[in-house]
């Protein structure tokens, strides 16, 4: 294309505004051209701070507007999906924020529709593009190769969550509640008991963002063989990868830090990743790459001040300007979708 992308964000909250629209704006090679969202005050405001346009009050206006080529889906969890469905069949390409949707079944059906009608349809697992991840991705994959730190043996995804926010500086806020039509979609898959409806959506949710990173460093997808889930804190995954085994630990514990890390170990080294907080702009993750032998050594990788929200964003459109293929594409998020489901079934024994 030699126009530049004309994007069309739907949702401009807290999460929209600072992790989303602002890296819109700041990239030279599209322009936010309009701006959707239910609540009247909020959306002229933001769209006077960010100089968009055009704005409408609900999606559906949004993609009557043939110019639009692309937007950005940042709303409450129950609406993604659907919305979602609405801009593909619009013939809108998409970044969605995580989760894709409430189940496999959903998530299916977008990704389904992206394929059909040949669209671009990324998910926001921002910690793919973070740069920290993408040097420790391409020094685990050559580790893997050369066997210099021995083979691999074990795999670590920790996350006890903490403070993501970072006491964030920047958005518009109004006193606003919005008013929807519908109670958008399911949350859950139809066999999950009732009661655990709250902890499954929390665990989707947020380690999604870790099976998901998981699987994206070791290259391939696990099979679940043991899941203790279905309580409030403190669960724990047991993942087989043919080679090595892994486990997810997940929870959720009072932390001003944030406490999440992914780790490989080898019969002669480890390698840790160390991710930031969402909204730490420009602290890309911490690698640290350990070698034992004779002689221990210890590796700290450094990576440029850079932000994963920033980079994202850029990659999602450099995909629709070169035709590249998103890492993180919806079709390849369904395989998120399908293991916590089939860990959520190994919990309640239907697997």
């Amino acid at each position: 294309m030699s126009k530049k992308i004309k994007i069309g964000m739907i949702g401009g909250g807290f999460i929209g505004q600072l992790a989303h629209l602002a890296n819109y704006v700041e990239n030279d090679l599209c322009v936010v051209e309009a701006l959707a969202d239910l609540r009247p005050n909020l959306r002229e405001r933001v769209a006077a701070r960010f100089e968009i346009p055009l704005t409408y009050s609900s999606h559906h206006e949004l993609l009557l507007n043939p110019e639009i080529d692309a937007v950005c889906v940042v709303t409450p969890r129950q609406y993604t999906a659907p919305t979602v469905l609405d801009c593909l069949k619009a013939n809108k390409h998409v970044l969605s924020e995580k989760p894709m949707a409430g189940n496999y079944k959903q998530a299916s059906q977008l990704a389904a529709v992206a394929k059909e009608k040949n669209l671009t349809y990324s998910i926001g697992y921002m910690k793919r593009y973070d740069e920290g991840v993408e040097r420790a991705k391409k020094i685990l994959d050559e580790a893997i190769q050369s066997s210099e730190l021995g083979e691999l043996i074990y795999a670590r995804a920790h996350c006890f969550c903490g403070d993501s926010y970072c006491n964030p500086l920047g958005h518009v806020t109004t006193d606003e509640k919005p008013t929807y039509s519908d109670r958008g979609w399911p949350m859950t898959p139809d066999w999950l008991p009732l009661e655990l409806e709250n902890y499954y959506h929390v665990y989707l949710n947020t380690y999604s963002h870790n099976i998901n990173l998981l699987r994206y460093l070791v290259g391939k997808s696990p099979e679940i063989i043991s899941s203790k889930v279905s309580r409030e804190n403190g669960q724990v995954v047991v993942l087989d990868f043919g080679s090595f085994l892994g486990v997810l630990e997940t929870g959720i514990a009072s932390n001003h830090d944030w406490d999440e890390v992914a780790e490989f170990f080898f019969t002669n080294g480890r390698i840790s990743i160390h991710t930031p907080p969402a909204l730490l702009r420009n602290f890309p993750a911490k690698v640290t790459v350990y070698k034992g032998g004779e002689i221990m050594e210890t590796h700290n990788i450094e990576s440029s001040w850079s932000w994963s929200f920033k980079r994202q964003a850029d990659a999602f459109v450099d995909s629709l300007i070169t035709g590249n293929k998103t890492k993180t594409s919806g079709a390849d998020s369904l395989e998120d979708m399908r293991l916590i489901e089939e860990i959520w079934r190994m919990d309640q024994g239907l697997s």
